[in-house]
């Protein structure tokens, strides 16, 4: 094991933790300064930053053929986004919700993973993916309908020059570049210095795949959190869920030549857990208008669940 494996897996680290720092006060400025609830602009903007790891790993891996890599990436990290990062938010900072801004998320959301489980029967083909795409479709369509209804009036906005706000922006963008490069050297040499030390090589492609391409969300609500910004950590989870799911899976089918195969174990197993997790997490909000303590512990404790089951085996469950 090489002594550089430490050094930039060191490196990684700072990267995200002043990455995320970054990113959340940008973003939560460009929000004040646009009136657009933070909510809305976790939804958008962070989301498609912090997606990019999934993004990017799914597509290599259709790309090179490993189709059960790239749907198992997206919905594991679907499932983690929600059973660990959505949970320690509610958790730490349960909040009340504004409804008419979460409802239409929340539903979609629903559909998008009920649509990924049902579609998946047979694999997941183009026109398939079509319709999953839909779902992105319409979940950006509200959010620029969102945005034009809740926008702050104008007096109520915090005012800045041209100059304050490019600087923002510019921050914004190179901050996510931190958090993605930061989580792409933690994920590699992290996976290398614990091959080194050897752990199992299956340890080691669940944790590093399916939570490691989660890290700058985990970042950015854990950051959101100390700031005091959970709304904007909700907003991001909710997002970047309806992307992993709508968005990233129909362009892997693509890359992959039009199917992506389904396994047994993501069928029966990882898409049921994964839709378990977010009702849990979103259908008592909806009904008692805030986000409760217990929500946060039940999704834990079904993450560490599902966890331990599949670091057990799936006996009954074949490949």
């Amino acid at each position: 094991m090489e002594w550089y494996f430490f050094l930039l897996f060191a490196v990684g680290i700072v990267l995200i933790a002043k990455g995320g720092d970054l990113f959340v006060d940008s973003a939560a400025y460009i929000a004040d300064v646009s009136g657009i609830p933070k909510f809305i602009v976790g939804a958008t903007i962070v989301s498609f930053a912090t997606t990019l790891p999934e993004l990017l790993v799914s597509a290599l891996a259709a790309g090179q053929g490993k189709t059960e890599m790239a749907i198992g990436n997206a919905v594991g990290s679907v499932t983690a986004n929600t059973g660990l990062i959505m949970a320690l938010s509610m958790l730490l900072i349960p909040m009340a919700v504004v409804r008419r801004t979460t409802l239409p998320k929340a539903v979609l959301l629903i559909a998008a993973v009920l649509g990924l489980w049902g579609l998946s029967v047979g694999g997941l083909t183009v026109w398939k993916g079509l319709l999953l795409f839909a779902i992105f479709a319409a979940f950006m369509a509200e959010n620029i309908l969102s945005a034009k209804k809740q926008q702050g009036k104008e007096e109520d906005r915090v005012t800045a020059d041209r100059k304050t706000i490019v600087k923002s922006v510019a921050i914004l963008l190179l901050s996510a570049a931190a958090i993605v490069a930061g989580s792409d050297l933690l994920v590699h040499y992290g996976s290398l210095i614990a091959a080194g030390f050897g752990v199992p090589e299956s340890v080691i492609g669940l944790t590093a795949i399916a939570i490691g391409t989660s890290l700058p969300e985990l970042v950015t609500a854990v950051t959101a959190i100390i700031k005091k910004q959970s709304d904007l950590s909700v907003g991001n989870v909710i997002g970047a869920n309806i992307i992993d799911t709508t968005m990233i899976l129909p362009v892997c089918a693509v890359i992959s030549g039009g199917t992506l195969p389904v396994t047994t174990q993501t069928l029966w197993l990882d898409l049921p857990v994964c839709l378990g997790v977010v009702l849990l997490a979103l259908l008592p909000t909806l009904f008692s208008g805030r986000f409760h303590r217990w929500q946060g512990v039940a999704c834990l404790a079904v993450y560490a669940g599902y966890l331990a089951y599949v670091f057990i085996g799936c006996p009954g469950l074949p490949v």
